[in-house]
């Protein structure tokens, strides 16, 4: 049971999927002091559910992803660093703050590829990059639908996941999923209901763009 120095934030880090995170608050910036001095740099990202990133009091997810630091440096003037979404945990009990939040947490196991779910992982690919298509004509996205995606099967889903423009209780759903079929079924609930209710607002307003009538 290691105990793991955490940053909670209003957003969701799923794994394989990068984080940039600007610092100012000043328990933060011993944090980034603290990994500077690391040789593999990381820490544990948990939603917050109720509460405000600044200041502590906070509400917290008990189910987290380790972010692996690739860069500490400055971004828009502002201290911050550079990382990716790797293994998931879970927190056992989180410590008093000694200045930033501390946890102890159990890792949980990676999600095992089956390659029978080859043919549904090609499907939710279709359909979430048309999904990003379709919903870029009402403004603009974080992720276009012609992102790259990894070549490894089980950071291709979490990818897939991570790029779909939801909230972050809906991702934070999806990074509970215990098994790759799992993963595929909630993501393309998901990706289903997004759809039908961007072809409603669509049709209501009078606005359903060339080559999405329906499939």
């Amino acid at each position: 049971m290691p105990v793991m120095p955490m940053f909670p934030l209003g957003s969701v880090l799923l794994p394989a999927m990068p984080l940039s995170l600007r610092i100012f608050e000043e328990r933060y910036l011993k944090l980034l002091g603290d990994l500077i001095t690391e040789e593999n740099p990381e820490f544990g990202v948990v939603l917050i559910e109720r509460g405000t990133e600044v200041g502590g009091g906070d509400k917290r997810q008990r189910i987290g992803t380790i972010a692996s630091v690739i860069d500490i440096g400055t971004l828009d003037q502002h201290y911050g660093l550079e990382s990716f979404g790797a293994q998931r945990f879970r927190v056992n009990a989180w410590l008093p703050d000694d200045p930033y939040p501390m946890a102890d947490i159990d890792f949980l196991p990676d999600l095992i590829w089956d390659e029978t779910l080859a043919p549904a992982r090609v499907h939710l690919e279709t359909k979430v990059r048309s999904l990003l298509a379709f919903a870029s004509e009402f403004g603009d996205l974080q992720y276009g639908s012609d992102i790259e995606i990894s070549d490894n099967p089980i950071d291709a889903l979490w990818q897939l996941a991570g790029i779909l423009p939801v909230g972050p209780l809906d991702q934070a759903d999806l990074l509970e999923s215990q098994s790759a079929d799992e993963l595929i079924k909630r993501t393309y609930e998901l990706v289903t209901t997004l759809d039908e209710t961007l072809r409603a607002m669509a049709s209501q307003m009078g606005e359903m763009p060339e080559g999405f009538a329906g499939e």
